[in-house]
């Protein structure tokens, strides 16, 4: 019962993370206008949270691993949803850029102390379906943003939308540390698994931190600037472009349930040693049809659907990611799973920059889109090569 509570748990945290990172794309029209700010600085804005969400990762693992992932994932949910209800005090440029920088680092801690919890929890069998419950429900967070933050803005403001999501976080930081109790394993020296530096030794994870860039690149696209791309190229209203926009976030969900079930059931099959790399393999092959669909959407429900088609594809390969990282890691999952959580927001910050750069530049968001196809496509080509532990990695 207990690791059912946990799951659910952290898939709640999950649904809060998103809710609350994607809040700032679906207010992006009244922010930047308040603050006269254009697309370039917006940019800025969006990448200023990747930037400190990346910065943040390998430092908070490392804490989860030594502290365990009570007290960590307490100190960073209650920090990460005050500086959610600081947003909405801003008034400059410069202080809107440090309040989502701080917000990114101190939500870095999410995942690499779930990945903590997971492996003191679960057996290896078990990883793949709680990781794709997990990330379905980040994606669900997502989703609702759009539609919960155009009401509430219409309703309220800007700002007011800020303050009230810092309560769902608060609530559970309060819940956690009330709910969680460290395994006796946390505490055992002799679990096995390779350190940080050791991990950066094998060929599988370091191709493993390149696939994790495109996949950030890939999401954060949704996250960031599909919305405002949907609105302007299609004409739409903010209510219209928030529906459209939660199509491939939905999509996003069942590509987790999809993927968790795939590793769980290869894992137990004598396909083990692929059982990480096949899922993740055909994920990026059907994003990147999707990616490269995407510029020949005539209508915004095509484009829409080209969107949750590469999504989709994306989203897959998560799961497998993360399980892998566990493999290898072991009890040193959160500083390994942080690294490449690091790399994936390394991604996440070039993608929220090069979007604008590339529109204003070729006069097109078309090229994005092909660079982004091929760059899923050299992606399943790495896990040829990336295989769990004892199978290759």
């Amino acid at each position: 019962m207990i690791r059912i509570l946990i799951v659910a748990a952290l898939a709640i945290l999950s649904w809060i993370t998103y809710l609350d990172r994607a809040a700032i794309s679906s207010v992006k029209d009244p922010v930047a206008a308040e603050l006269r700010l254009d697309d370039k600085a917006m940019g800025a804005v969006f990448s200023s949270f990747a930037l400190g969400y990346a910065l943040g990762q390998i430092p908070t693992g490392w804490l989860a691993d030594r502290l365990g992932p009570r007290v960590l994932l307490t100190a960073v949910v209650i920090l990460w949803s005050l500086l959610t209800g600081l947003t909405g005090f801003v008034s400059t440029f410069a202080s809107l850029l440090l309040v989502r920088f701080f917000f990114g680092l101190a939500e870095a801690g999410a995942y690499p102390g779930t990945a903590r919890a997971f492996y003191s929890w679960l057996p290896a069998s078990e990883r793949g379906r709680a990781n794709g419950i997990v990330f379905a429900a980040s994606r669900l967070g997502a989703a609702l943003a759009f539609p919960l933050m155009a009401w509430l803005v219409a309703h309220y403001s800007w700002r007011v939308t800020f303050y009230l999501l810092a309560l769902p976080g608060l609530a559970w930081g309060v819940f956690w540390y009330a709910l969680y109790r460290e395994r006796p394993m946390d505490k055992q020296e002799a679990q096995g698994g390779l350190t940080l530096r050791e991990a950066l030794r094998t060929a599988a994870f370091r191709l493993a931190l390149f696939q994790y860039v495109v996949t950030n690149f890939t999401t954060f696209l949704c996250l960031s600037w599909m919305n405002p791309y949907l609105k302007q190229r299609y004409a739409l209203s903010a209510e219209e472009a928030a529906a459209y926009s939660t199509i491939p976030l939905l999509v996003a969900a069942t590509a987790q349930w999809t993927a968790g079930y795939c590793v769980d059931r290869l894992f137990q099959s004598k396909y083990r040693a692929q059982s990480r790399a096949w899922p993740a393999m055909v994920g990026f092959a059907i994003a990147a049809l999707g990616a490269l669909a995407i510029p020949f959407a005539e209508t915004a429900l095509g484009a829409a659907a080209f969107f949750a088609l590469a999504s989709f594809g994306v989203e897959v390969t998560i799961s497998p990611a993360w399980s892998f990282c566990m493999d290898l890691g072991g009890r040193h999952s959160g500083a390994v799973s942080g690294a490449m959580n690091t790399c994936g927001n390394l991604g996440s910050f070039v993608s929220a920059n090069a979007f604008p750069w590339i529109q204003a530049s070729f006069g097109s968001a078309n090229p994005y889109f092909y660079l982004l196809a091929a760059l899923n496509l050299l992606s399943a080509l790495a896990w040829t090569r990336i295989r769990a532990r004892g199978d290759g990695a």
